[in-house]
């Protein structure tokens, strides 16, 4: 998988061959056919990977101040790239995302990223909810579906525009407002 991480970073999605792949691996390109098809095959099994990892990443911290959690878990989501390979990696599946109206598989695959956030976000609403810590009637499914499209919004304006100025202060508003001044 190291392999196709480097080559989608170098090459992005539309330009990615299976023979980029096989040059980054070291391998021939008839090897990287005997373990995978396509390349939507091994983008689809790359997919599998990064979700793996994201989902280590991502998860809502078990214990502590509802809001500190829910802060955390906002953050992991929105990790700006740090080196430029991570850069790549997101305009890369920017274009990966841009597959998903047409191939049922990779809208499959994406929408594990986007249910697991939202369901990550549904546990701390609820429990601030249930500890009095966000306001009674705050509904963590809708609060969870907002956010969640808050943060793709984020990403989407990362990539596309290279601009997350002001990103971060708007979701806290956006906190504040929806689950109430007593979650902060």
């Amino acid at each position: 998988m190291c392999a196709t991480y480097r080559a989608l970073c170098r090459h992005g999605y539309a330009d990615l061959t299976m023979q980029d792949i096989a040059d980054e691996w070291e391998k021939s390109k008839p090897a990287l056919h005997y373990h995978y098809d396509t390349k939507r095959g091994l983008l689809l099994a790359f997919l599998d990977h990064l979700f793996t990892t994201y989902t280590d990443r991502v998860a809502a911290p078990d214990s502590g101040p509802v809001r500190e959690r829910l802060d955390a878990l906002i953050d992991a989501a929105l990790d700006p790239p740090r080196t430029d390979t991570h850069r790549e990696l997101r305009t890369a599946l920017f274009e990966v995302k841009a597959q998903a109206p047409h191939d049922e598989a990779f809208r499959e695959r994406l929408s594990r990223f986007d249910d697991y956030l939202a369901g990550e976000v549904r546990s701390v609403v609820r429990d601030g909810v249930e500890s009095g810590a966000f306001r009674a009637d705050a509904d963590p499914e809708t609060t969870a579906t907002l956010l969640v499209t808050l943060l793709n919004g984020a990403h989407s304006r990362r990539v596309a525009l290279g601009a997350d100025d002001g990103v971060r202060e708007a979701i806290d508003g956006f906190v504040d407002d929806h689950l109430g001044e007593g979650s902060r």
